[in-house]
């Protein structure tokens, strides 16, 4: 792909390889627990659940990635969603974060309202 570049008002054409797959394809915002934080590895086996609120499946249960303060919410109880639908979004540090859904399914508990606190690793939503 031939890409036009200026700097310093100097203008160049280069030629730009695609090296990874393309990246357009991607919702516009990646399910929880998607990112590995630098220092992580990616294990092989079910990842362990933070000990906030046990679970009986982790598969069906959103966690909060961050602690803050519940803004909007945004899926119902009863909504059916597919992986990276929009969730809730939180407040932290003055940063909104928008929370996906990791999992497709049906919204079966939803117990935020906006103005809630919400612990990083609290469950917000469960699926059926």
């Amino acid at each position: 792909m031939k890409l036009k570049i200026t700097v310093e008002g100097r203008s160049y054409e280069v030629d730009v390889e695609v090296a990874e797959a393309d990246h357009a394809v991607l919702p516009p915002s990646y399910p929880v627990g998607s990112a590995l934080l630098s220092g992580q590895v990616a294990s092989t086996g079910p990842a362990a659940a933070p000990s906030l609120q046990p679970v009986a499946d982790e598969a069906k249960v959103c966690r909060s990635p961050v602690s803050g303060i519940v803004v909007k919410v945004l899926a119902q109880v009863g909504q059916t969603l597919q992986v990276g639908d929009s969730l809730l979004v939180l407040e932290a540090m003055k940063m909104e974060t928008e929370i996906c859904a990791p999992v497709s399914g049906k919204v079966a508990a939803m117990n935020l309202k906006p103005g809630d606190n919400v612990q990083a690793g609290a469950v917000v939503v469960e699926f059926e």
